[in-house]
């Protein structure tokens, strides 16, 4: 019981067990910053031990922390936080000896007790009885000057500069408003001095050190911060950080608009740093395609033209991540009679873990209408999408006609063609088939609603064995696309029985002893010809495609070639299979027969189409390295793959003559170093609500806090694939730098079609997203092994190494060990 109430400073805990200053404190550790050494004893261990006890524990751990002297500081839940400070609410006490320490630290979490701290806490909104604090033991610094610094002007707001008040000694006197200290102003940019005192208690040095460290904390947390910190010589300590709670400056006007991001569902198809190229060709994408589909549905092309922004911003790009702008989306969907009073509906059709506020629905909010308008609209909806159903067969035709024209030209033409090629035909592209994108469009609408509609029909007609059957009949049944590649690397991994050596090269990505074996050989070059674009995070344009890079294939082909983990995956007789279920209800079994065959033809065509979804990005890829080695050639990039940091309209722009800048090396090395700063940060959280223009608001964002570890035994997902399986998980986070061994159960985020190398090992796989449709479901089915699908949090849930059991039929996972 102890030790899980008393944390180390790498723990890296959430602000729910430690509090808010103290899990800031482990995220700047975590980062490299000096911090002087801490531990944190939670608020229940105050309650757990008595004086005694206290005293042995902290007595225990202080050496870890170096000699004294030491001090106890607080760190409540909300402490430090952007919108509730604290500050002088709690009791600090410094310069302790050990026998001090325990009770300090109790004086310290009793600070928090007082009415004092739950009248503040109250008119704050927050509960005004969770106010007792974790408390901070940490070593004491001996220091020769200490202070405060802004990484913005904490009154006027000014963002170029950085405002520090130092101090000689310890800072506590200045902190506490006992005595006035030095005050200095530099320039953010450059650290240039611009107001400084005759008599500085702070080096030209000092000064330069405290301007990089502001900058580094800054960049670090997403924003400018208020830090504290000591010089000790002339090492200088990290002592605290948090958000500037002024962030705007004197003559700003506030903007109460309230803006909200949520990538809850978009980061399975754009996960982790999404480069400016990609981005920009995503949503155009989507502002095309989404335009279309209203007004395929029946809405007037004057009413779409008077929402232009609103299609125009359907995404956001925080720190390199993509989001959904909620609001937005919910707008266009509002446009539809019938959901713009039902944001349940819009929920369920976006995905996203949390309704929209309140707030952000009301100012949203379209006149009703009468109830018979609003049902005539409704009713000229279904009539515009029973005709397109109705020509649905005839549409995906053409569309396929289209693209097949669009990609007839061999890929590898493009190298050679010159700029203003390369930008023609990017535009002919765009007008046939992403100004066009009716097939998938419809197909996906319906079949949103045929997979919803018939599985909850066998739910409430068959329960459990039902929702079993609807899974084996929608995948896995050997005519979806997405299950090709796992057939042909199974096929592949065949031809190396007996082929000890070449396997173990393969095991290592290395492909050299390929020609030797001309029908592996073979096979290998039409696997990469037909699914070279299915690759890890094949929407990203600067993904690196399996023809660039086979490694993976080579590895699932080794993986493929030793025996089969699961079951093999069964061709079921659906007829045989209908009749057993609803034995003796002729009237029913007929219903779901027909209800399952009209999901499944649109479920193989939603899989299909996104495959030649696929070949378009991987096109576009292509085309747009093709254009990098150009720019590259003429000196306009440093490196070919520069290209991806800029977006499409810039790339045009230079080729057909409207760009605003044509120092496209600048840009592109300004844009590098941002995406090598995000990326060195944490996510910024999987909704982020703001005020405002959202470049202020983003400004002043703090990192998502950690989350404290669930200890549940069991927790339950969405089963997919039946089977159940006990064995080691494996928590992976990138397949193109990690490996699972045979047998083991994959546990991910998420997963797409470059997966496929460690789906060939695993014996089950868990993932955080998705659904029944998801690629994960489809391709473990085919492969026969569980699988459990919108896990919410197993990758903290689940540690990497230990043993768990996974129900692919319930959708339960229990922790063995």
């Amino acid at each position: 019981m102890t030790a899980e109430r008393f944390h180390d400073m790498n723990n890296a805990s959430g602000a729910d067990s430690v509090g808010g200053k103290a899990a800031m404190l482990m995220r700047l550790v975590a980062r490299g910053f000096d911090v002087p050494a801490f531990f944190v004893v939670e608020p229940a261990a105050f309650g757990d031990l008595d004086e005694r006890g206290l005293a042995s524990v902290i007595a225990a751990r202080l050496p870890g922390i170096g000699g004294g002297p030491y001090a106890t500081r607080s760190s409540a839940r909300e402490e430090d936080g952007a919108s509730a400070s604290h500050a002088g609410q709690f009791l600090s006490v410094l310069n302790l000896s050990s026998a001090e320490v325990p009770g300090a630290a109790r004086r310290v979490f009793e600070s928090g007790l007082e009415s004092s701290v739950a009248d503040y806490r109250a008119s704050r909104g927050l509960d005004a009885a969770g106010g007792a604090p974790a408390v901070i033991v940490q070593q004491m610094v001996t220091a020769r000057c200490a202070g405060v610094a802004f990484g913005a002007d904490p009154v006027s707001g000014r963002r170029d500069r950085i405002v520090i008040s130092a101090i000689a000694g310890l800072g506590d006197r200045l902190v506490g408003g006992e005595e006035d200290g030095q005050g200095f102003v530099l320039a953010r940019a450059d650290g240039a001095i611009i107001e400084a005192p005759d008599d500085p208690v702070l080096s030209a040095s000092d000064l330069a050190a405290l301007h990089e460290l502001v900058n580094e904390v800054a960049a670090a947390c997403g924003g400018p911060q208020d830090i504290e910190w000591a010089f000790e010589g002339d090492r200088l300590y990290l002592l605290q950080a948090r958000p500037i709670t002024t962030p705007l400056r004197a003559d700003a006007i506030v903007d109460p608009a309230l803006v909200v991001f949520d990538n809850s569902n978009i980061v399975e198809s754009y996960p982790g740093i999404v480069s400016p190229l990609t981005f920009s060709f995503a949503q155009y994408a989507y502002s095309r395609v989404y335009r279309a589909f209203v007004e395929l549905v029946g809405i007037k092309p004057e009413i779409v033209a008077q929402n232009a922004a609103v299609f125009d911003n359907l995404l956001a790009r925080v720190d390199g991540r993509v989001y959904y702008n909620l609001g937005n989306w919910y707008r266009a969907l509002a446009l539809l009679p019938g959901f713009a009073s039902n944001t349940a509906s819009m929920e369920l059709m976006m995905g996203v873990n949390q309704p929209l506020p309140a707030e952000l629905v009301a100012t949203m909010a379209t006149p009703r209408g009468s109830t018979l308008r609003r049902y005539l609209g409704m009713a000229s909806i279904g009539l515009s999408l029973g005709i397109a159903a109705l020509r649905l067969g005839g549409t995906i035709r053409d569309f396929y006609r289209r693209l097949e024209a669009a990609l007839a030209e061999p890929a590898n033409s493009l190298d050679g063609k010159p700029l203003t090629a390369l930008a023609a035909e990017y535009r002919r592209i765009e007008a046939d088939l992403l100004d066009r994108w009716d097939a998938p469009l419809v197909n996906d609408f319906l079949c949103m609603i045929a997979f919803g509609a018939s599985r909850n029909l066998m739910q409430r007609w068959a329960g459990a064995e039902g929702l079993a059957l609807h899974s084996d009949i929608m995948v896995g049944q050997g005519d979806i696309v997405s299950a090709e590649p796992a057939q042909r690397i199974r096929a592949m991994g065949r031809l190396l029985e007996g082929r000890a050596e070449l396997s173990r090269q393969l095991g290592q990505g290395n492909g050299e002893g390929l020609p030797a074996y001309p029908e592996l050989a073979t096979a290998v070059a039409a696997y990469l010809d037909k699914f070279a674009d299915r690759c890890a995070e094949e929407l990203k344009l600067e993904s690196i495609t399996l023809d660039r890079d086979p490694t993976p294939l080579y590895r699932a082909i080794a993986a493929a070639a030793e025996a089969p983990v699961g079951r093999p995956a069964e061709r079921i007789d659906s007829r045989a299979q209908l009749a057993r279920v609803f034995a003796g209800r002729p009237v029913r079994r007929f219903i779901a027969g027909i209800a399952l065959q009209i999901a499944k033809r649109r479920v193989r065509d939603r899989e299909n189409l996104r495959f030649e979804r696929t070949r378009i990005f991987g096109r576009g890829r292509r085309l747009f390295r093709a254009v990098g080695a150009q720019f590259h050639a003429l000196g306009l990039l440093d490196v070919p793959d520069d290209v991806f940091l800029l977006t499409v309209p810039e790339v045009l722009g230079a080729i057909e003559g409207f760009a605003t800048s044509h120092d496209l090396g600048a840009i592109a090395r300004l844009r590098k170093a941002e995406l090598a700063a995000a990326a060195g940060r944490d996510d910024p959280g999987e909704r982020l609500t703001l005020r405002g223009a959202v470049s202020a608001g983003l400004q002043n964002l703090a990192p998502a806090a950690a989350r404290a570890r669930d200890e549940a035994r069991q927790r339950s997902g969405t089963g997919c694939s039946a089977g159940t399986v006990t064995a080691v998980a494996r928590v992976i986070r990138d397949p193109r730098t990690q490996s699972l061994a045979r047998g083991e159960v994959l546990v991910a985020r998420h997963t797409d079609p470059g997966w496929i190398a460690l789906f060939t090992n695993a014996a089950a796989i868990v993932v955080e997203r998705g659904s029944p449709l998801s690629h994960s479901a489809i391709v473990a089915r085919e492969l026969g092994i569980p699988c459990v699908v919108a896990l919410k949090g197993a990758m903290d849930w689940i540690e990497d190494g230990e043993t768990i059991e996974v129900d692919g039929a319930t959708g339960h996972v229990r922790r063995v060990s």
